[in-house]
């Protein structure tokens, strides 16, 4: 659904999206934001790991690879 938004780990493996809020404590947002994942960047789900931890995305040019629990506090719009 146009409009909506999703967790970053429900795209689909080679989905894409459009960062709109990262729901972490401080603490944890200044690192992501430090990488380059701030509201309205483009993003592209790459892989989960065998066990499903941890998560790649690609973003800027180059991949980077989260923690599934961090990764599930980013909202997408997918396109």
């Amino acid at each position: 659904m146009p409009g909506s938004t999703q967790l970053l780990t429900s795209l689909q493996i080679g989905g894409s999206g459009t960062i709109s809020e990262i729901n972490l404590p401080p603490e944890h947002r200044g690192r992501l934001l430090e990488m380059g994942l701030v509201s309205g960047t483009a993003l592209q789900l790459v892989r989960f790991a065998p066990l499903g931890d941890p998560v790649e995305i690609k973003v800027r040019g180059y991949h980077l690879t989260l923690r599934r629990h961090e990764a599930e506090q980013i909202l997408v719009q997918p396109r």
